[in-house]
């Protein structure tokens, strides 16, 4: 066996290995490319809620953003029936932050709205439970 093929595998291996790692995300970002929303920390969520164009969107239940909510926030309850045909009536130019209690139906709340054309769409990570924190 030639040694050019196994030099040129390794180079491959090592072109491909070194581009991908040049592409990663910042930490505060996390959600994987497909997802069509990032992942937010808690520093980086409260830095986007004052930018412009931008709506607060808190997607638990009523008796949950009874005991208190990040202010300014809208609340659209992501387990009512109606939650996905809600949310098509929102405007799709804005920026939207996303969060629940822990993040996990925000998350789902963002997979709906991309899927239904939101392009700008950030999830809090940890939800509520990291925020008070």
């Amino acid at each position: 066996m030639s040694i050019k093929p196994l030099l040129f595998c390794a180079g491959l291996c090592f072109v491909m290995f070194s581009g991908a790692c040049a592409q990663q995300e910042p930490n505060n970002k996390t959600a994987p490319a497909d997802t069509g929303y990032q992942n937010m920390d808690v520093p980086a969520f409260r830095e986007l809620i004052t930018a412009p164009n931008t709506v607060l969107l808190d997607v638990r239940t009523p008796a949950e953003t009874a005991q208190g909510k990040i202010e300014g926030a809208m609340e659209l309850d992501y387990n009512s029936p109606d939650f996905a045909g809600k949310v098509a009536q929102l405007d799709k130019s804005k920026t939207y932050l996303v969060y629940c209690r822990s993040g996990n139906r925000s998350s789902k709340a963002c997979a709906i709205m991309q899927q239904q054309g939101f392009e700008h769409l950030y999830n809090l990570q940890g939800g509520m439970l990291a925020w008070g924190k």
